[in-house]
């Protein structure tokens, strides 16, 4: 199907969509599906319940936010759960200003930009269909037409509450156009839309001098006056402010904080009474959910300030700190090249997770916690396991620092310098030691770190300097083992057959003699020794692996080479432990014989049909290993 045969379809199922008809067509719509009448908190919260969430470890991810927000799990668990699922059931948390409040390109706009285009999409659905006055510039919502003597009726018969008052502009075509009649008032299904302006609305600070308040609340329009007669006549006005046009939906405010006072001082009103003024009417009753950004900074000197009080405790701050996670920080990488035009260039395997290793270094406090140093904590915060602690532990770890994740490198600077590592380079292929060596020469050029901190980030460039050299060193030992996993499980078999005969007692049986035997002690040990099992710890090491794989067998499952880390761990190193020689020679050899060059070639083949590399990235891999080899 070609692109304008897709835009046909989407305007034929837009059209198919759309609905329009009187009050009282609309209260039967009411009768069958109650939820049409639904708040502006509850659709947000019913749009994000509705893609479901999944839970492991006490923690919620909500796949709403599916793959744009990376490693912000727990933040975006308290934002559903402590301020959208309690304002959708009309707890006072709706009358308050949502503030997310995080370092720069942390999240919090995508944050937003993902609500409303959600948004956007959810109006188009059964679920989150949405009716208002038809003709009406600020989409009211039509039970507003239900006198405020028979809305207790109302309720009894439907269940549905009603908030808020007619506006000036519909009470007025009430009487002039329907003759009084709300059963007659024409009903029509709306869309929410930003780029229309219908229930999505986005407000940003500019100069005081030259905002003007109308570009909240509207403006009257001089050109009618003359038809009208009276600034106070509704038809004269303009009710196109951002506030008006984000009605039924939602309303950024952008860098909140930086707005003139007289700009928030109408969010007093709006949050905790839905209601604002605007021009010479009554107050204008709006259901919208107002949400704003701002960092760390800002918001200190802004609650510093007594004028600002008032504002104090209409304001719900909700942190969104960095990623604290490899994995994630890695996706945030991929997914901005993906969304560059350096989307071609070939990053070679490990290239963005060591700038991950430096990126989370750097938001990481230390813990007082003993034993615990940056490394192993940024390896618990990843899912990995580490020797000695445990999921409690991460837990103690992460309420050790509440605003841990405030501070730090942030993504955009990684992208900057990964950018500027290709311009550089000037081929379209980088590996891990152009990103880091990219990384240490831009903390000169980073206008808001100081000396201090530029020592401190270099430190975490080494590290993970070294992080990568253990990576390097184990994928291309990897690549030379010819049928690795063939290997890797021939020599666990062995291993686990040996520790069966020596936990039980037995001999073994030699398959090609027959003789018996006794455990080969050498063998196990060789192995154990990879993980610093010492002589006295090797009997309870022993005995683990044999409940593991009695567990496995009472439960019909296969023990196999990843059902152990640490014994996966121990043959990895005893195989690496073996080829080490041949590896340092072959990649370090300037006259490599036929049977050196077969193997390189073999190996370079691997590293790209198995390992993701290009030629280029391969041979510096391979280059670079065989130097770290001979130090």
């Amino acid at each position: 199907m070609d692109i304008l045969n897709k835009v046909r379809a989407y305007r034929e199922e837009e059209n198919s969509l759309r609905w329009e008809g009187s009050f009282a067509e609309y209260l039967e719509i009411l009768k069958e599906r109650p939820e049409v009448a639904q708040s502006a908190h509850s659709r947000v919260y019913n749009m994000i319940k509705e893609h479901g969430f999944t839970e492991e470890n006490d923690r919620k991810t909500y796949h709403f936010f599916g793959d744009d927000i990376f490693g912000l799990e727990h933040a975006i668990e308290r934002l559903v759960e402590e301020y959208f699922h309690p304002a959708a059931k009309r707890l006072d948390v709706r009358k308050r200003i949502l503030l997310l409040m995080g370092p720069v390109s942390g999240g919090k706009s995508t944050i937003v930009n993902i609500l409303k285009r959600g948004l956007e999409e959810y109006s188009r659905t059964d679920s989150g269909a949405i009716y208002a006055i038809k003709g009406c510039p600020m989409h009211e919502d039509p039970l507003h037409l239900i006198p405020p003597h028979l809305r207790n009726d109302f309720y009894e018969s439907y269940g549905i509450r009603i908030e808020g008052s007619l506006s000036p502009l519909n009470t007025m075509r009430l009487e002039k156009e329907y003759g009084g009649k709300i059963e007659d008032v024409r009903i029509e299904r709306i869309f929410f839309s930003e780029d229309k302006r219908v229930g999505i609305g986005t407000f940003s600070p500019s100069d005081p001098k030259s905002q003007d308040i109308a570009d909240l609340t509207g403006s009257i329009d001089f050109s009618t006056i003359a038809e009208f007669g009276s600034e106070s006549d509704p038809r004269a006005y303009r009710f196109d402010g951002e506030l008006n046009k984000a009605n039924r939906g939602m309303m950024e405010f952008q860098e909140i904080l930086k707005s003139d006072e007289k700009f928030l001082w109408h969010l007093l009103s709006l949050t905790q009474e839905g209601n604002f003024k605007a021009g010479r009417f009554a107050l204008i009753s709006a259901d919208e959910m107002i949400i704003a950004h701002s960092n760390e900074t800002e918001y200190r000197s802004f609650i510093a300030n007594k004028k600002n009080e008032a504002l104090h405790s209409r304001i719900i701050v909700m942190p969104i700190p960095y990623n604290l996670r490899v994995s994630q920080e890695e996706r945030i990488y991929e997914k901005m090249i993906k969304e560059s035009d350096i989307a071609d260039v070939h990053v070679a395997p490990h290239a963005l997770r060591v700038a991950a290793i430096f990126s989370i270094l750097t938001r990481l406090k230390e813990s007082s916690k003993q034993g615990i140093d940056l490394v192993k904590k940024m390896r618990l915060y990843d899912g990995e396991n580490v020797e000695g602690y445990h999921q409690v532990d991460m837990e103690e770890l992460r309420r050790e620092h509440a605003d841990e994740g405030m501070d730090g490198i942030d993504p955009r600077y990684v992208i900057n310098r990964i950018s500027s590592a290709i311009i550089r380079k000037e081929v379209p292929s980088i590996n891990a030691l152009d990103v880091l060596r990219s990384l240490k020469d831009g903390l000169d050029q980073h206008p808001s770190i100081s000396s201090e901190e530029a020592e401190k980030y270099t430190n975490y460039i080494a590290v993970a300097r070294k992080e990568y050299d253990n990576i390097a060193k184990n994928e291309v030992q990897k690549a030379f083992v010819y049928s690795y996993e063939e290997s890797a499980k021939a020599l666990m078999d062995n291993y686990l057959d040996n520790v069966e005969a020596y936990c039980n007692k037995n001999k073994l049986r030699d398959p090609l003699t027959g003789e018996e035997m006794n455990p080969d002690e050498k063998l196990m040990r060789s192995i154990e020794e990879q993980i610093g099992i010492s002589e006295n710890a090797k009997k309870a090491f022993r005995e683990e692996i044999l409940i593991r794989l009695s567990a496995y067998a009472r439960k019909g499952k296969r023990f196999d080479y990843n059902s152990h880390e640490r014994l996966r761990e121990a043959i990895q190193k005893k195989l690496f432990a073996d080829l080490k020689d041949v590896v340092k020679i072959t990649t370090t050899s300037n006259t490599p014989d036929e049977s050196q060059l077969k193997k390189v070639n073999e190996v370079i083949a691997r590293l790209i049909d198995e390992y993701g590399y290009n030629s280029t990235s391969a041979n510096e891999l391979l280059r670079y290993v065989g130097s770290l080899l001979n130090r």
